[in-house]
Formats: structure tokens, C-alpha cells, sequence
């Protein structure tokens, strides 16, 4: 038996830079950071011969081309394995809708273990470029690459994606003390709301291919990533809950469907306790919703936003791993 631990993400600012639509005019850029929270994979050889797979519902087929998941049967097919296994997996929080990656995560997180049930050992930039192939290239999905890249390589991390397909992923160097600093900081609130990201990005999508005015947005946003890599480069969260602030001003201009009214409600009455800033992670419309505020305003902001659910929330240093080989 093989499992993995694949962690999840918060991105800070430059979401939706990572799309083709926009990188491929101008490079884009975002500042995320992978978080304690998991999704773990486990693959074990199945006796009969046939592919087991056990997600929110079981699957029990005879070919790779049979399986009804999309992820499961792109990762078998480009990993080589046909058939004798039976695949599990379990995530800390809900598996999709959520604005964490989780899809990136569980394909990632899934390839890891494919490839070590083989006896093989990849690295970071291989799965980061697996799971981009599949869920781009072969499934068409309307997303960017963020989510794979920081699923498999971990970390706290400046990320800049270019118009060749590459991706340049540079850990942020700060003091430790800094670090744990912003790590405290964060406050995360589940809305209880899922949704597909699917259609508000291909909203997005569209908009950066056909209105130069979306791109303009967008080159803010990617402006900001970089300006928020330099401060924490320097130990300077002093402007870091601004930027946040400003960000998802900006993404909220993007596409319809982003936000909503009780998503406004929540962010208004975060900033009205104290939060100096934060944002609805993800493509937007439902998930979570992340605020940064400094600790003496916690409860307060706690208590007013008593009917959303208050996750806590570290930095996670490592991108997914093996955990287990028996």
C-alpha cells in the first residue's frame, strides 16, 4: 500500500494570471502559500485484477477506459497502470467548490502515489506538469496552473508563468518570525456555499481573450503579486492586509458570478471588526473566505461572522508526499 498527503492552498493576489488567456500576452504572477490542510491518497493493488476506486461514490470497472472519473482514469492512462488497483481517498475539508484546489490536489496528490506504486519517484515540477497536461491540455479545463504547481511543491511561494508554458516558482525568503507572523494573522471561514469553478472562469477566460480592459485588471493584480513578494522579501507586513484589500477589490471586476450579496455582507462585516483585508479564495461565487487582521481583533471578528465555520490555518513548508509504503 502507497499513500500520499497532498496539502491544499491559499492564494494571496495575482489569481486568474495563471490562465493561458492572459500569460501568454503577459507574464503572469501570484503569491500562495499550500496550508495544514490535506487531501491523502491511498493505493493498493487490487487482487482480482480489476480498478477499484473508492472517492464520493465507488467505481468498480474492468479498463481504465471505463472509469467515469475524469481524474482518476487521465492520471492511470499517462502513469501506465491498466489495471490491479484499488484507490481511496479522504480529504480534511469538502472535495470541490471550495477555492483550496482541491481537484489539483487530489490529481497531484493521485499521480504521487501512481508513480510510487511503480516503484518510481518524481519530483515536484513532474507532477506539477502531469497534473497541468491532464486537467489543461487533455480535460479542457477553463483553469490556470497555480494549483497544481503549489499542491505539488509546497511552501510559501512567488510564482510567475510565462508565455513559452513554463512556470518559475520562488520560495519567498523572509524571517522565520515573519513567517509565523502572517501565519497568525490569517483568519478562515468556511461559507458552506460549493460551487463549480468551471463557469466563472470561463467567464474570466473570455473576458481576458476579448477586453483589453480585463487584461488591464489583471496586469494590476499581477503588479501586486510582485509588490507583495518584495515586501515580505524585506519582513514588511505592513501593507499586506492593503494589498489583500486591493486584490479582491480588482477580482471582483473580472467576471459576473465572482461575488454575490451575502458574500459582500461577510467580507464588509470582517473589515468592519478589523480585518484589514481579505478575499473569497478561489475563482469566487462560495468556499472559503480568508481574512487578515491582527490578533487582538480575532474574536471580535470571530464572533461577528458567528454563522460561517472558523477554520484554523498554518503554512504548510512541503508540497505532496509519500507518507506510508507498506
Amino acid at each position: 500500500m502507497i499513500i500520499s498527503r497532498t496539502p491544499l492552498r491559499i492564494s494571496f493576489v495575482g489569481g486568474g494570471s495563471d490562465i493561458a488567456a492572459f500569460y501568454q500576452h503577459t507574464p503572469g504572477a501570484v503569491v500562495t502559500t499550500a496550508v495544514n490542510k490535506y487531501v491523502y491518497i491511498a493505493v493498493n493493488k487490487q487482487f482480482d485484477g480489476r480498478i477499484l476506486i473508492n472517492y464520493s461514490k465507488t467505481e468498480i470497472v474492468n479498463k481504465v477506459s471505463d472509469i467515469e472519473n475524469n481524474l482518476v482514469r487521465e492520471a492511470l492512462k499517462l502513469t501506465g497502470v491498466m489495471g490491479g488497483i484499488h484507490i481511496t481517498s479522504v480529504a480534511d475539508i469538502p472535495s470541490e467548490g471550495t477555492g483550496m484546489g482541491s481537484s489539483s490536489s487530489y490529481l497531484v496528490g493521485l499521480l504521487n502515489a501512481l508513480y510510487a506504486f511503480q516503484g518510481k519517484h518524481v519530483n515536484a515540477e513532474r507532477l506539477a506538469r502531469d497534473a497541468s497536461k491532464i486537467e489543461i491540455d487533455i480535460l479542457k479545463k477553463p483553469i490556470g496552473k497555480q494549483d497544481q504547481y503549489i499542491a505539488a511543491y509546497g511552501g510559501l511561494q512567488f510564482m510567475q508563468f510565462n508565455s513559452d508554458s513554463s512556470v518559475y516558482v520562488d520560495p519567498i525568503i523572509c524571517k522565520a518570525e515573519i513567517k509565523r507572523l502572517l501565519e497568525k494573522r490569517l483568519l478562515l471561514f468556511y461559507t458552506g456555499i460549493t460551487r463549480s469553478s468551471d463557469p466563472i472562469l470561463a467567464k474570466q477566460t473570455n473576458n481576458m481573450a476579448t477586453q483589453k480592459k480585463k487584461r488591464q485588471i489583471m496586469r494590476r493584480m499581477v503588479l501586486l503579486a510582485k509588490k507583495m513578494q518584495i515586501a515580505i522579501n524585506k519582513n514588511n507586513l505592513a501593507s499586506f492586509g492593503e494589498m489583500l484589500h486591493e486584490n479582491w477589490t480588482l477580482k471582483t471586476q473580472m467576471a459576473e458570478g465572482v461575488t454575490n450579496f451575502q458574500i459582500n455582507k461577510w467580507y464588509e462585516t470582517g473589515r468592519k471588526n478589523g480585518a484589514l483585508g481579505g478575499k473569497l479564495l478561489g475563482a469566487g461565487g462560495g468556499g472559503f473566505l480568508l481574512f487578515y487582521a491582527i490578533e487582538e481583533k480575532h474574536k471580535k471578528i470571530i464572533h461577528a461572522l458567528s454563522d460561517l465555520i472558523y477554520q484554523d490555518l498554518t503554512l504548510e513548508p512541503q508540497g505532496s508526499k509519500i507518507v506510508f509504503i507498506d
